[in-house]
């Protein structure tokens, strides 16, 4: 049975990537709905490691994960996930090690099958990626300062495949009407690209809008990465499906994952 069809069963929402990928390559991002029949009403993913977040929410986080852990092929690595460029690979002399304690890292990488990236978002970008013959996937966690400071690019290295033979998705991410930045931010991305000015628009004195999802195509285009789909769906304007730090100040967190199936 497809994972939409399991997701539409469980009576969820979530999300299955409409993607060219190979048919082993397994996705989905979990939205805030959690289905009925769950001890939470919300959904909500956590830290790296749940241990770390107050005792009166560590329960939730635990059976959210859970929730989702019923749909993956086993016990995921999670990252904790810093803003940066850093790609954890995910091979058989690493995989165990980063269950047990999440790599420092924005991104990762895995030829293994049956093991499940993940990436935790509430308005930053989830990037997931897979070749075209279904033997490496990637899963990058996108804000601004990632994606300016290159974990695209440096995900796209790290799985040593043409970048023409990749496709990609991007998940919920906060969009471009809501997504204000300083010149700071602008400046970050065209010290680099100065094409990317275009996908700023002036908001008011020193304030753009600034449109991350087009951000991430420019720079998987420019890799060499053609088919990007995805990047639609905005986090801060649809409260009821999403979680949105700008919008809510909470710590609050989804997913997305990505693997390959035996």
């Amino acid at each position: 049975m497809s994972l939409a069809a399991r997701f539409a069963g469980a009576g969820l929402d979530w999300i299955v990537p409409d993607w060219p990928a190979a048919p082993r390559v397994h996705a989905f991002f979990a939205t805030r709905r959690p289905g009925p029949g769950t001890a939470t009403p919300d959904l909500d993913l956590g830290p790296a490691q749940p241990d770390r977040a107050e005792a009166r929410t560590r329960a939730a986080i635990e059976e959210s994960r859970r929730r989702v852990g019923a749909f993956l092929p086993g016990r995921p690595v999670w990252l904790e996930q810093v803003h940066g460029n850093q790609v954890a690979t995910v091979d058989a002399g690493t995989v165990e090690a980063f269950r047990a304690l999440p790599p420092l890292a924005d991104a990762a990488v895995t030829r293994l099958p049956d093991v499940a990236l993940a990436v935790r978002v509430a308005d930053c970008l989830p990037v997931l990626l897979a070749d075209c013959e279904g033997s490496v996937v990637g899963a990058a966690h996108a804000g601004w300062r990632g994606l300016a400071a290159g974990v695209l690019e440096a995900t796209v290295d790290a799985m040593a495949a043409p970048p023409r033979t990749l496709v990609a998705w991007l998940g919920p991410g906060i969009g471009p009407r809501a997504f204000e930045v300083g010149d700071d931010v602008r400046d970050a991305f065209l010290a680099r690209d100065r094409a990317a000015a275009a996908h700023f628009r002036a908001h008011r004195h020193g304030r753009w809008l600034a449109d991350l999802p087009a951000l991430a195509r420019q720079r998987l285009a420019t890799l060499g990465v053609a088919e990007v789909l995805g990047g639609e769906l905005c986090t801060h304007s649809d409260p009821a499906r999403f979680h949105s730090w700008r919008r809510d100040r909470t710590a609050a967190r989804l997913g997305a994952f990505v693997w390959l199936a035996a």
